[in-house]
């Protein structure tokens, strides 16, 4: 009968740490790093995760002329510092940057005006502006999206 109860106790025990081992196998990382791009309060592009090898497009035009476009950027949980939306065009030349205070919270956005970008657009007579982001914690930036006038589409990342 002790060999019975003895067995049964050992194969809890196995249960048990076969069950822990199994559990602590995942991880969790909380939060998640990504964007999402506004044009007056509606949300037109998102992005969660690894940059992909497509660029997404935004395309803008005169009927935009008067719009806001505003973005957020997440840092797995993190507060933004040192933030930049950069516009580079496709020789990635910086043609214009706004600097943006330190955010008080993860969520803090960041706006500009749609006619700077047309107007930059039209004074460098291109169709397509890259739309970048920078901070402390992602110096070397992140591509967000081709920003696009016309009928001219960029969706392939260079």
């Amino acid at each position: 009968m002790q060999t019975i109860i003895k067995q049964a106790r050992s194969v809890k025990m196995l249960a048990f740490v076969v069950l822990c081992a199994g559990l602590l196998s995942f991880t969790h990382k909380p939060g998640g790093e990504g964007f999402q791009i506004f044009l007056n309060n509606k949300l037109v592009l998102q992005h969660y995760g690894a940059p992909d090898k497509t660029v997404q497009s935004l395309q803008l035009d005169q009927t935009n002329i008067n719009d806001q476009l505003t973005i957020k950027y997440h840092h797995c949980g993190k507060i933004g510092k040192n933030r930049t939306i950069m516009l580079k065009d496709d020789q990635n030349k910086i043609l214009k940057e706004w600097h943006f205070a330190d955010a008080s919270d993860a969520t803090n956005a960041m706006t500009c005006k749609v006619k700077d970008i047309l107007e930059l657009e039209k004074k460098a007579g291109i169709t397509t502006i890259n739309l970048y982001y920078s901070s402390s914690e992602l110096p070397t930036g992140r591509l967000l999206a081709a920003v696009t006038s016309g009928n001219n589409k960029l969706t392939m990342l260079r």
